[in-house]
């Protein structure tokens, strides 16, 4: 059966059920429905966070269909609470570009999935439309300023850095000019869309720890300078009350549950090749305050999502991982050993063992942060047990514990040796992670460290504004902050040709931009982009409904 037959077949637990397995009433939370609800920051326990037990799930460079990491963690925490273990999983929220792109929903798959699959896929409880409209009303306020100049800011319209966001991947949109039409109609001037996973709106909902850190946040966003150079930022504008106002339910974690009836909070959604890549910090303590253990997922391979996870999300929030599980599948490590995605379902044990470099290097990784590491297998029926059997010996022989996990197949009783495992390394381990830079290092050096220790890069070369901008942020005091570095997902280089382990190879940074509300900088590396365009067969060409409102097609 596909994903979405299996969800419909699935017999879903009201939700005030699910919110008694976290020791929360009904009347404690806020439903949408039968099956959705919203949980009050209230909830939140400092306390609580401290003794809980932090799993990271993360992965190695993925295909261009991704490896399973969201399927791997709903699994997890199945096998977790299987085994005896309070378990609630923390994930982020699907974006609907990806939806109807290439990549499809982001709700696991087969008998490792959260529900309701078609709600959590298709708009959910609206959080991303409340980004959208926080995010744009900024926008059209600046507009309105440069227009009426009512608050005498002087803006600079060839300054003004902030775009417009939509969650939808539509190339089309990437560059444009408003303000056309006359005088009554704007000031003309160049500008574009990203989407709103990329949106510091996102980033920001994703870091803050309440309401009034929020709100904040939301006002040291930097939107232009002014005629004399001066920075302009949101506050100045009067903008961020009415965009926290449109935040106040958005920055409540969402409540569903899994297949097998365990609660998910499901929060954010990040991309992680162009923002930090991992649900929000208030989603992860709150299922740290309500349950023994938490299993979460960052986005993309460990170079992107966890690296980002560990140096921004974790010291700013003070949280400290436990163990990662990265995950592995027999296709990726083909891929990475010079297969044709087309030949990825064809038994090829010398391509694999080609690709092992790749898992080797993020293995290398995980430990430079001094968390401890297991790999699991996520398993596809056309994997060969020789296959299988060459990343189990390999892990072996770099002393790492390797589990094949068939979450697919059989959800959580798939997972109960990987959770095992899991919880064994958990256990045993007491230390802390070890952040790969120092704030107080400047920009240049933490971009490099990044890129030599995490990437693998001989050198950066700062190209194009970034040596402008490198001077800019200087001038304005920010050179503390951490960065979340824009780089394609596909390689552990900025080239997504160069597959496997990729060495003497030289990042190219083009520019980078100041996220001041979000609190982090983003190196813009490669040929990325901020706002994705659809493939030439999208996903959205196969969902239809009928007159029933039955969905067909959504994966």
């Amino acid at each position: 059966m596909t994903d979405l037959e299996i969800a419909k077949q699935a017999k879903l637990h009201h939700i005030g059920e699910i919110a008694k397995k976290l020791g929360l009433s009904p009347d404690d939370i806020e439903m949408y429905g039968k099956f959705k609800a919203k949980i009050p920051l209230a909830f939140k326990d400092e306390d609580k966070v401290k003794n809980g037990k932090l799993i990271l799930v993360s992965a190695i460079s993925p295909t261009p269909a991704g490896e399973g990491k969201t399927t791997v963690s709903i699994g997890l925490s199945e096998g977790l609470n299987r085994i005896g273990k309070k378990t609630t999983v923390v994930l982020r929220e699907p974006s609907l570009g990806p939806v109807f792109g290439m990549k499809g929903g982001a709700t696991g798959g087969g008998y490792s999935q959260v529900l309701p699959m078609q709600d959590i896929n298709l708009h959910f409880t609206g959080d991303f439309s409340a980004i959208e409209k926080a995010h744009n009303l900024l926008a059209a306020m600046i507009d309105n300023d440069v227009q009426r100049r009512q608050h005498n800011l002087m803006i600079d319209p060839r300054t003004v850095t902030w775009k417009r966001v939509v969650d939808m991947n539509d190339r089309a949109l990437r560059k444009i000019v408003v303000g056309l039409g006359g005088t009554t109609m704007g000031v003309p001037r160049e500008s574009g869309f990203d989407i709103t996973a990329a949106s510091e709106i996102m980033a920001i909902l994703c870091l803050a720890e309440g309401l009034e850190d929020l709100k904040e946040r939301m006002g040291r966003i930097l939107v232009g300078f002014t005629m004399d150079r001066e920075p302009i930022f949101a506050r100045d504008l009067q903008a961020h009350g009415a965009m926290a106002a449109l935040m106040k339910d958005a920055i409540k974690p969402n409540l569903v549950q899994t297949l097998e009836g365990n609660p998910a909070i499901i929060h954010g959604g990040p991309f992680a090749n162009i923002a930090q890549g991992t649900n929000s910090v208030i989603a992860t303590k709150m299922g740290l305050s309500l349950s023994d253990y938490v299993v979460t997922e960052a986005g993309f391979g460990f170079d992107l999502g966890a690296e980002k996870f560990f140096d921004i999300k974790c010291r700013h929030a003070g949280l400290n991982p436990n163990a990662v599980v990265l995950v592995a599948t027999i296709r990726a490590l083909k891929y990475h050993g010079g297969k044709d995605l087309k030949e990825l379902n064809t038994p090829d044990v010398d391509a694999l063992k080609a690709g092992l470099p790749n898992l080797k290097k993020h293995l290398e990784n995980i430990g430079q942060f001094g968390v401890p590491a297991v790999v699991a297998i996520n398993q596809f029926v056309t994997d060969s047990e020789e296959e299988i059997q060459a990343v189990i010996d390999a892990c072996d022989s770099l002393g790492v514990k390797c589990i094949r996990a068939n979450v697919w197949g059989e959800g959580g009783k798939g997972a109960e040796q990987l959770a095992q495992a899991a919880a064994e390394t958990v256990e045993s381990f007491s230390g802390s992670f070890k952040p790969m830079y120092d704030l107080e290092d400047d920009i240049a050096t933490k971009i490099e460290k990044v890129a030599k220790k995490i990437y693998g890069a001989a050198a950066v070369d700062f190209v194009g504004r970034s040596k402008i901008d490198l001077r800019k942020i200087k001038y304005m005091g920010l050179g503390n902050l951490p960065i979340c570095i824009a780089k394609t997902q596909k390689s552990l280089s900025d080239n997504p040709e160069l597959l496997g382990r990729p060495k003497d190879f030289v990042v190219m940074v083009r520019e980078i931009e100041i996220a001041n509300g979000a609190g982090f900088l983003i190196p813009i590396t490669g040929d990325i982009m901020r706002m994705p365009g659809l493939p030439s067969s999208p996903a959205a060409e196969r969902i239809d409904i009928d007159g029933e409102g039955n969905i067909t097609g959504l994966f």
